[in-house]
């Protein structure tokens, strides 16, 4: 159903604020209109690209700081961090994580995504993965957004070690999923 204009930019504001990551392409098929006419819209509501809205997000819900490694070294974008509890990023696969002749992701880039984020939800100065039971459970292509989950799943501070749980998605499917045994000073 064609809308107007008015309503139309109303209906993206509010879209954009409930799932601040969806794509210019996803709003374009939402809407039925051109992704010109989309980044149009988000031009004249001052709504910036997807890019600057995560990075927005980012930096706004990372209360805590990531104590085991320059946050410039977690592969992906940390959006959401509660430390020794829950961690969130986002991997936006492009042309550099495929391999050339079928732009299928390559599964390094998904572990480092997932193995980065274990790394980074523990509170400590110092964590290191100790041992990794994965699944690649689906393929990536290039152009997809990876979301990644981390959930801690059990400290023992006496031995050292945490075990953090990582599922990773595009939309709603599983594409990895990996429980890290990490070890923390």
């Amino acid at each position: 159903m064609k809308r107007n204009k008015k309503d139309r930019q109303a209906l993206l504001k509010d879209t954009i604020l409930a799932t601040p990551f969806i794509t210019d392409e996803e709003l374009a098929e939402k809407f039925q209109v051109s992704i010109q006419t989309i980044r149009l819209d988000r031009l004249e509501l001052s709504i910036p690209e997807l890019r600057e809205r995560i990075k927005h997000v980012a930096e706004a819900s990372l209360e805590d700081e990531v104590r085991s490694l320059p946050l410039e070294e977690v592969i992906g974008d940390i959006i959401d961090l509660e430390l020794d509890h829950s961690a969130i990023s986002i991997l936006e696969i492009k042309k550099e994580h495929v391999f050339s002749r079928n732009q299928i992701a390559r599964g390094h880039h998904l572990f480092a995504q997932a193995n980065s984020l274990a790394v980074a939800v523990i509170d400590d100065q110092l964590a290191l993965t100790a041992k990794a039971n994965i699944v690649f459970a689906s393929q990536v292509k290039e152009s997809e957004r990876v979301v990644a989950k981390a959930k801690v799943k059990s400290v023992d501070r006496e031995k050292g070690r945490t075990i953090v749980e990582v599922k990773s998605y595009v939309g709603n499917e599983l594409v990895f999923s990996g429980e890290f045994e990490m070890y923390r000073s």
